[in-house]
């Protein structure tokens, strides 16, 4: 069964959230503020978050920072800030997706299940290795080095890296990219992609301002090269 760790200090919407989880049969934790949540987080080892980021003792973006230290775990923010440097800054902390409030509890849902599904393993795909002079990827094994160091991703960064390298040396569109990594309900959302992949290129390149693996097709989409 999936558990979920809801983080919000709103009773009302943790309220929300419980009933409708569970009816849909996930074990349900709550936390009302950012330290009970990550040691909650600890304790319980849930399968996705749902984060709001104004929370009283801290910042959701630390707590956010704070998961990331050790757990890949999807983390869905749930928030009233509609900015998009807020947005792009809880992207860059490590969040793989954001719904602002108010929001419609199915779409909320169905971004949850996404979630979920992006952070389980692929079955049935092949084993693919891929070796360049910077970094060296095993899709089998979940794995990334670099200069004999791994390389931790986020659920959504691993995604991306693993749709883009089983394409390796053709061009995927922005629309393709966004409905594998992020669903079918995404199409248009390309800042999404510019901020991953900025974050990939941080994270793997040697020069990510003159990437050499991640290259845009402007315009059009992205491609991987080895």
């Amino acid at each position: 069964m999936t558990r979920v760790l809801v983080v919000d200090d709103e009773p009302q919407i943790v309220r929300a959230l419980v009933i409708n989880l569970r009816a849909r049969h996930y074990e349900v934790d709550a936390a009302a503020d950012g330290a009970a949540a990550l040691q909650l987080a600890a304790a319980r080892h849930p399968d996705v978050v749902v984060l709001d980021l104004g929370l009283p003792d801290m910042d959701g973006v630390e707590v956010i920072r704070g998961l990331r230290g050790w757990t890949r775990v999807p983390i869905l923010v749930l928030s009233a800030r509609h900015s998009s440097d807020e947005k792009v800054e809880a992207l860059d902390a490590g969040a793989d997706d954001y719904v602002t409030k108010p929001f419609g509890m199915d779409e909320l849902l169905a971004r949850l299940r996404a979630a979920v599904r992006r952070a389980e393993p692929a079955g049935g795909e092949g084993e693919i290795v891929v070796e360049t002079e910077n970094f060296h990827v095993d899709l089998a094994a979940k794995k990334v080095r670099r200069e004999g160091r791994d390389i931790r991703l986020t659920p959504t960064e691993w995604h991306l890296l693993e749709v883009l390298v089983r394409n390796a040396g053709r061009l995927v569109g922005q629309k393709q990219l966004l409905q594998e990594v992020w669903g079918p309900s995404y199409g248009t959302e390309t800042n999404y992609l510019r901020v991953y992949m900025a974050q990939l290129r941080r994270k793997l390149e040697k020069d990510p301002a003159h990437p050499r693996h991640f290259l845009t097709e402007p315009g059009m989409g992205y491609r991987f090269e080895k």
